[in-house]
C-alpha cells in the first residue's frame, strides 16, 4: 500500500467514526469509565475529538508534505514497538499514527489503565480497511522490535533505556505544563486556563501544574477566576487527593491557599500533585525566559493570556495539539522515516579512522 492509499484510508476511517451510531459511542464510554474512573464519558468523548482532529485529511496532508516518504522499492517494513502511557484516554493514538503513515508495522503494548479506546480505534479501522489493519497488532511482549517507541515516568524510561537502548529508540519522560500570568488576565482568560489546569483532571503532561506570576495579589485572582471550574471536586479521586493534599499541608503547617477545589502552593518544582498547583513569583521577563528555557527538557508546552510570553501557546489550547506538535518535541515521524538508515549505521557500528 503506497502513501496515497494509506492517506485514503485514513481518511476513511476519521468519516467511518464519525458516522458511528452514537449510542455505539456512549457504550464505548461508558466501559472506559467502568475500567478506569478517571475517564469519565466527558473526558473520553473529549479525547476521541481529539484523535478525530488527528485525521482529519486536510490537516493530515499539510502535516505530511515537507517530509520525504520512500517509495515501496526502497522501503523495508519494519516492527515498532510502541509502549503507549495510561494517563489519558487513547494517549498513544498519535504514535500509531505516525507508524501507520510510515508505512511500518505497529506492535502496540497497552497500558492497563487505557486499554479499551484504541482496541476499538483498530477494530473500526479494519471495517474499513482490513489491509492496513493488518500492520497492527496487539502484544503483551515487545522482544526483537526493530525500534521502539516508549512513553512513561521518569523511572520507567530508565528500565526502557536499560532494555531497549541498543536499539533506535524514542523514550519519553516525565513532563508537565506551566502558565506566565502578567496580572492582565480576564475571566475568559482564567476559564481557559482551567481548562489547562483541570481537563482530565491534571493527569496529562499537557496540563498546566505550575503558575509564574509577577506579585502575590495576582494570586487570588487566580484562585477566583479557578472558582467557575469547581465541579471538579465532584469526582471521587479528584476529592480524594484534594482532601489528602489539604490535610498534609495543614498537619505539616505549610502555607498554601486554598478556594475549595484547587491548593495553590510555591515551589520551584514543576510537577504538582493532583488538585495542586505551584505557583513561583518572577521580577523579570528576560531572566524567566532564560530559567524557562534551562527547563525546557522538563516543560511539554507553556500558556499565556493570547500566546503574548515567547513561545507560549495561548490559555485554552494546552491540551489541543496540532497532529504536527510532537511529544518532548521529538519529531516521531521522521525518526521513522530514517529508521532504515540508523539501522544500517548500528550494524555497520562506528568507523575506523584513516
Amino acid at each position: 500500500m503506497n502513501l496515497n492509499e494509506r492517506l485514503i484510508q485514513l481518511s476513511g476511517w476519521e468519516r467511518h467514526i464519525k458516522n458511528l451510531p452514537e449510542e455505539e459511542k456512549t457504550i464505548l464510554f461508558k466501559q472506559m469509565h467502568d475500567q478506569n474512573s478517571w475517564f469519565t464519558p466527558e473526558q473520553s468523548r473529549l479525547a476521541l475529538e481529539g484523535i478525530l482532529a488527528y485525521l482529519s485529511p486536510e490537516k493530515v496532508r499539510q502535516w505530511i508534505s515537507s517530509y520525504k516518504f520512500l517509495d515501496k522499492e526502497h522501503f523495508e517494513e519494519r516492527n515498532i514497538g510502541i509502549i503507549m502511557a495510561g494517563n489519558i484516554p487513547g494517549v498513544g493514538f498519535h504514535d500509531l499514527l505516525c507508524v501507520l503513515l510510515s508505512g511500518h508495522r505497529a506492535k502496540i503494548k497497552l497500558s492497563s489503565t487505557d486499554n479499551i479506546l484504541i482496541p476499538w480505534l483498530v477494530e473500526k479501522l479494519g471495517e474499513i480497511s482490513p489491509e492496513l489493519v493488518q500492520a497492527v497488532s496487539f502484544e503483551e511482549r515487545l522482544n526483537g522490535m526493530d525500534a521502539y517507541i516508549a512513553t512513561g515516568s521518569d523511572n520507567s524510561a530508565r528500565y526502557f533505556d536499560y532494555y531497549f537502548g541498543r536499539y533506535p529508540h524514542i523514550i519519553r519522560k516525565n513532563r508537565t505544563s506551566v502558565a506566565i500570568l502578567d496580572g492582565n488576565e480576564t475571566q475568559e482568560d482564567w476559564n481557559k486556563l482551567s481548562k489547562d489546569i483541570f481537563q482530565y483532571y491534571g493527569l496529562g503532561c499537557r496540563n498546566v501544574s505550575k503558575i509564574y506570576v509577577p506579585y502575590q495579589q495576582l494570586l487570588q485572582g487566580f484562585l477566583k477566576g479557578m472558582e467557575p471550574a469547581n465541579q471538579v471536586i465532584d469526582h471521587h479521586k479528584y476529592l480524594n487527593n484534594y482532601d489528602y493534599n489539604k490535610s498534609k499541608y495543614l498537619v505539616n503547617r505549610s502555607p498554601h491557599f486554598d478556594n475549595g477545589h484547587l491548593l495553590l502552593v510555591e515551589s520551584k518544582e514543576l510537577v504538582s500533585p493532583i488538585a495542586v498547583v505551584y505557583f513561583e513569583y518572577y521580577a523579570d521577563l528576560s531572566m524567566l525566559g532564560k530559567q524557562l528555557k534551562n527547563q525546557e527538557n522538563k516543560i511539554q508546552c507553556m500558556v499565556s493570556r493570547d500566546g503574548w510570553f515567547d513561545g507560549s501557546i495561548k490559555m485554552g489550547n494546552a491540551q489541543c495539539p496540532e497532529v504536527s506538535d510532537y511529544a518532548d518535541k521529538v519529531d516521531t515521524l521522521q525518526f521513522l522515516l530514517n529508521l532504515e538508515q540508523e539501522i544500517q549505521q548500528r550494524v555497520m557500528g562506528p568507523q575506523k579512522q584513516g
